[in-house]
């Protein structure tokens, strides 16, 4: 929800004064990425589309061939999908430092998103928003020295466990490109 700075018709150096310490909302570019994300036999499951937004960037992901179920989502550190671990995706992206999980003190990572579920048929179409991460430049940015990726794991988080949710081996990655 976007944050209205109402200033008060009014001379004097009060009004300028709240005006300038209202919290500044990030610059967001509208621009877009995609990732494609293949299992670890290196077959495409399907495509993320990342798009900038005012609330943070909202990704629309297209899969199939995906185990049922529910499946943890995130953004990892490093843009390498290298099968069949995936583990040069690094951890999480993290770049605040803050605790693994969605429900956890001190949390979430800036990578930690909400379970997807995937139906019995294997297709998965669904947007999720990432508040934490920009595609624009800066110390959020998805696009950082050595990239990012998007990693789909083969159960649920339990937005809680640090550092990783317990959400069991990565069975989808794709790195984000713009």
């Amino acid at each position: 929800m976007k944050k209205l700075l109402v200033i008060p018709l009014m001379v004097g150096c009060a009004a300028v004064y709240a005006a300038a310490q209202a919290p500044a909302t990030p610059a967001r570019t509208g621009a877009t990425a995609k990732a494609t994300l293949k299992d670890a036999q290196g077959k495409t499951l399907g495509e993320a589309t990342l798009r900038d937004s005012q609330a943070g960037v909202l990704i629309k992901l297209d899969l199939q061939n995906v185990p049922s179920g529910p499946h943890a989502l995130h953004i990892h550190t490093t843009g390498k999908c290298d099968p069949p671990g995936f583990t040069t995706a690094g951890g999480h992206f993290n770049p605040t430092m803050m605790k693994h999980g969605l429900m956890a003190t001190g949390g979430p990572h800036a990578g930690d998103m909400p379970n997807v579920f995937v139906p019995a048929d294997g297709k998965l179409s669904v947007e999720v928003l990432d508040a934490n991460v920009t595609l624009a430049a800066g110390a959020k940015s998805v696009f950082d020295a050595d990239g990012s990726a998007l990693v789909l794991h083969a159960t649920g988080d339990d937005y809680t466990s640090d550092p990783a949710g317990n959400a069991g081996g990565r069975i989808a990655c794709g790195v984000i490109t713009k």
